[in-house]
């Protein structure tokens, strides 16, 4: 069977694909735009959309019919003590997000790419396609194969992408594993629980309970498991116990406590793994670019991941139209800019964290002490949801730059901001027709 030829082959059709496959179809790009499922599907997410992702979406005339506005944000420290976190308006990007469960957010990007001239194609990516160049394409599991001019992998955490072209350190990941549910209840605001299942000792992630638009709320459990995949587990055992805990803090309204015991476990429950940090992970070399969660673009301190997945395609998909023999240089330096600052600290904060369960609890409880968490609320906020670069002047942006230098200091000798400090150096972006496939 002969190959198809496009200029761009894009694995995996979710958000990061989506957005990558569109932009670079209205540049005029012939694009295959492959996935393993057939549409509509259903992912593992807390389904919101933060405010960077809300103004790109603006920013591509992109709509989402039917998503609820969200804004402020309550975390909830171990000792039960909640803060609230504002969302403010920045300069680059809107005061709000939008909640959409990702069956329905993945079918309308999709269909965007699609209508923008962007090629359907469903198979799993199977055989890698060695040319000249390294990795051009896949044989697919239905037959075909297909081949690009270049290849961005779009295809999540355990992206075959990645793996074929030889850019992920498994060794060196800062690998998570959440696990979701929806429950029958209407949440007003966004809930992030820092949990201890035993006391003293925080849970290695955090729960969330997150409002959706159809009366239904998205709660569930993320964990942080270094790079033992194995402890991913610990998620799924212990879901149960955190919805019940959900109720006495009463934050699940008239739904009260759940009683799993009697329906056989939370409804509806799907799980996926996450890659934190970009710490393990080049996201690119030669014609291959990573997107969102292939790259390890999940935010490592609150899990947000939907908006640097569509960001980092747009800006995949932009280096890839300036030229591609140069896409991989632009890319990288690219993601340097716009991310590197801060995955430096919070790759290494996450990494000293998760490991060390009583440390983490005693950080959540002064991070929610009465007077400090409310004094420290504006620049939390900014900070930890990645909104510091084009944030207002005033005291949450002094705050949240107070932070950031901070932590600077504190993670700069940790292994993972090391690691980041040297793949993003002036000496790294890798120069075009480096790349290697491994079978």
């Amino acid at each position: 069977m002969a190959d198809d030829r496009f200029d761009a082959v894009v694995v995996g059709a979710g958000p990061a694909g989506s957005v990558a496959a569109l932009v670079l179809a209205r540049g005029g790009a012939r694009v295959a735009l492959v996935d393993k499922a057939r549409f509509p599907r259903d992912k593992a997410c807390g389904d919101v959309v933060g405010p960077r992702g809300v103004r790109l979406l603006e920013d591509l005339g992109v709509a989402l019919p039917g998503a609820r506005r969200v804004g402020d944000m309550v975390v909830t420290g171990p000792s039960r003590r909640a803060v609230r976190l504002p969302c403010f308006p920045g300069r680059t990007y809107p005061g709000h997000g939008l909640a959409l469960p990702r069956r329905q957010l993945d079918a309308l990007l999709r269909q965007a790419a699609l209508a923008a001239g962007a090629e359907p194609v469903t198979g799993r990516a199977g055989e890698p396609l060695v040319g000249l160049r390294g990795l051009e394409g896949f044989a697919l599991d239905g037959g075909r194969r297909v081949r690009g001019d270049v290849v961005i992998g779009a295809d999540g955490a355990t992206s075959r992408v990645a793996d074929a072209a030889g850019l992920v350190d498994p060794g060196r990941v800062l690998w998570g594993f959440a696990l979701r549910c929806y429950l029958d209840t209407d949440v007003p605001l966004p809930h992030i629980v820092l949990w201890e299942p035993s006391g003293g000792r925080l849970f290695p992630g955090y729960g969330w309970l997150f409002p959706g638009p159809d009366g239904r709320a998205n709660a569930g459990l993320g964990i942080g498991t270094l790079a033992d995949r194995r402890a991913g587990a610990q998620a799924a055992r212990l879901l149960p116990e955190f919805l019940v805990d959900l109720g006495r803090l009463g934050y699940l309204g008239d739904a009260g406590v759940p009683d799993d015991r009697a329906a056989g476990g939370p409804p509806e429950r799907l799980g996926g793994w996450l890659k934190m940090g970009m710490v393990g992970t080049r996201p690119a070399a030669g014609r291959v670019l990573l997107v969102g969660d292939a790259a390890g673009l999940v935010n490592p301190l609150q899990g947000e991941g939907i908006a640097p997945a569509m960001t980092s395609a747009r800006a995949a998909a932009e280096a890839v139209l300036a030229g591609p023999s140069g896409a991989a240089a632009r890319y990288w330096a690219a993601l340097g800019r716009d991310h590197l600052r801060f995955h430096r600290v919070a790759a290494a904060a996450h990494g000293a964290l998760v490991g060390r369960p009583r440390a983490a609890a005693a950080a959540g409880r002064f991070l929610t002490l009465p007077v400090v968490g409310p004094a420290l609320a504006g620049g939390w906020s900014l900070y930890w949801n990645e909104l510091l670069d084009g944030a207002v002047p005033g005291p949450a942006r002094a705050t949240a730059r107070s932070a950031a230098s901070l932590g600077r200091l504190v993670t700069a000798p940790l292994a993972p901001a090391r690691w980041l400090t040297r793949a993003y150096g002036p000496a790294s972006p890798p120069v075009a027709g480096t790349v290697s496939a491994r079978t």
